[in-house]
């Protein structure tokens, strides 16, 4: 039977789609929209003290609530929040995403059979197409490896799992510490790096998320913050023997140096689909 085949019959009673928000009301409406499953879809927001509070809205095969922050946080202590909630309701996986990225059909049932078949692993992501704001192809499609240990071994010099395409097993999250603000702009590869050590992470080799390059976001604006942090975890975690680790490090020393709209320049130069191919 195919993981597409096998998808289609699995209940998603115990997945809850995790969207942390703070403002931008039209983009949570546009991202929870682009679901399309054959099960009910869960779903939390966590408003993270927007100045006029998210709203959840009404679509069909969803059933969508709201936990609201006291005050803004930041994403980090969002998320920490959102898993604790959904721990505390229940769910087994929380399934990523970000207010403006858009869904493939069929994700979270094809990550679910996944985490079924495979419990060594903790967290799964999937393949990645960047789009602008009104959803154009940026750059070709993002494919990290699929496998464990390649994703382990390149941890530090790509990109190997895609934040918003993920699915979380949430007991194993909770386990190393959930997320945490020690390295802020860079929650995600915190959390992945400590799963890592007594989990696997890995990719379904197939399309999952539309990610919406936002100049505004958190790859723009905190930059530095995010180099910071990155640097501080390469660092923590660092093994002389994985010349992975090398080049990672060396790559993040160029990015603190290198201007931001310049290293866009370079990605789009090189990631930019040739004429004829």
């Amino acid at each position: 039977m195919t993981n597409s085949s096998a998808s289609a019959q699995i209940p998603l009673d115990d997945v809850a789609v995790l969207l942390p928000a703070y403002n931008g009301q039209a983009d949570v409406d546009l991202t929870l929209a682009s679901f399309s499953e054959s099960a009910l879809v869960h779903v939390l927001i966590v408003d993270d003290g927007s100045t006029l509070p998210i709203v959840a809205p009404t679509i069909p095969n969803m059933k969508i609530d709201v936990l609201r922050m006291a005050q803004n946080g930041g994403i980090e202590r969002a998320l920490q929040a959102g898993i604790d909630t959904l721990a505390a309701r229940g769910f087994r996986y929380a399934a990523r995403i970000d207010a403006g990225d858009r869904s493939v059909p069929q994700r979270l049932a094809r990550q679910r059979v996944f985490m079924e078949l495979h419990p060594r692993v903790a967290g799964l992501g999937m393949w990645t197409q960047v789009v602008t704001r009104n959803g154009q192809p940026l750059f070709f499609m993002l494919t990290p490896p699929a496998e464990p240990n390649a994703v382990r071994r390149l941890r530090f010099f790509r990109s190997c799992l895609a934040h918003p395409s993920m699915m979380l097993r949430i007991d194993a999250v909770r386990e190393v510490g959930n997320y945490r603000a020690e390295y802020r702009s860079a929650e995600d590869l915190d959390l992945f790096v400590r799963l890592m050590e007594r989990y696997d992470c890995a990719n379904l080799p197939e399309l999952g998320l539309y990610y919406e390059l936002n100049e505004g976001g958190i790859s723009a604006t905190r930059r530095r913050r995010q180099v910071n942090s990155t640097l501080r975890l390469q660092l923590r975690y660092f093994n002389a023997l994985n010349p992975y680790d090398w080049l990672g490090l060396a790559k993040n020393l160029l990015h603190l140096v290198t201007p931001y709209r310049a290293l866009q320049r370079v990605k789009r130069v090189l990631l930019a689909p040739r004429a004829g191919r």
